[in-house]
């Protein structure tokens, strides 16, 4: 308020000195004088109506820029809500990997796109037994740890997602079948390692049964990870916590 009141004041004296210097300067031009009454209109009129009027010019635009600056911070928080709104609209909230129907999307972008890579699915072993002997908040932890493990290792570009329950999948982008095996008995061995503790103490041994399978460019995305899925089924058949192409 003191701004506006500055400011007003300010626009009073210049319209003021500006009346006197045009009355000093054409009336006498015009053979008067201002003197008397005319001097106090000359100085009082611009008072007069120059306060009101520039008190509510300021006034007024200082409650617009307030509105500006607030309807800005709004839309700064809503683009910020927005963005979280979308990223847990694509995750999986216990491991925060893409969701299945994200995977899918991202997947079949990828095929459009003309990419190949490696694309690997993957299953914890015996995770009912995980629950039935350690219970259900052992299970979350175990596939948070492995969740948040398959999300390190992968490099930027690959995509990693938690299809359901225990399984997920992992497309590496424009990766050698080389690059692809390698990446799944990295992943299989850094499963193995886990140290997970349950209550009573005792470690829970966890295992991953992995289906690799190669897509070429322009691949179909459910044929692909159908194919990787049967790759799985025999890694299963085979013993488990092994990878099979």
């Amino acid at each position: 308020m003191y701004k506006i009141l500055g400011k007003t004041l300010l626009v009073a004296v210049l319209s003021t000195l500006a009346s006197l210097l045009i009355s000093f300067a054409f009336v006498p031009l015009m053979g008067g004088e201002v003197a008397g009454a005319g001097l106090v209109m000359t100085i009082v009129c611009p008072i007069v109506i120059s306060i009101p009027a520039s008190f509510v010019h300021f006034y007024l635009a200082e409650k617009l820029r307030s509105a500006n600056t607030a309807l800005a911070a709004a839309k700064d928080e809503l683009s910020v809500a927005y963005a979280r709104l979308q990223h847990q609209a694509q995750r999986d909230a216990l491991t925060g990997l893409l969701n299945r129907a994200t995977f899918m999307a991202e997947l079949a972008a990828r095929s459009d796109a003309g990419i190949h890579g490696g694309l690997l699915f993957l299953d914890l072993d015996h995770f009912k037994s995980v629950n039935d002997r350690f219970g259900h908040a052992a299970g979350d932890e175990a596939l948070a740890r492995v969740g948040g493990l398959l999300s390190e290792l992968p490099l930027e570009d690959d995509l990693v997602g938690r299809l359901g329950g225990e399984e997920f999948a992992i497309f590496l982008h424009a990766a050698s079948t080389e690059r692809m095996l390698d990446h799944a008995q990295t992943i299989r061995e850094a499963v193995e390692a886990i140290d997970l503790i349950a209550p009573s103490g005792q470690r829970i041994p966890l295992g991953i049964s992995i289906g690799a399978f190669h897509c070429a460019p322009r691949f179909d995305p459910a044929e692909a990870l159908a194919a990787s899925d049967r790759n799985l089924y025999r890694a299963k058949s085979a013993g488990r916590n092994t990878v099979v192409a």
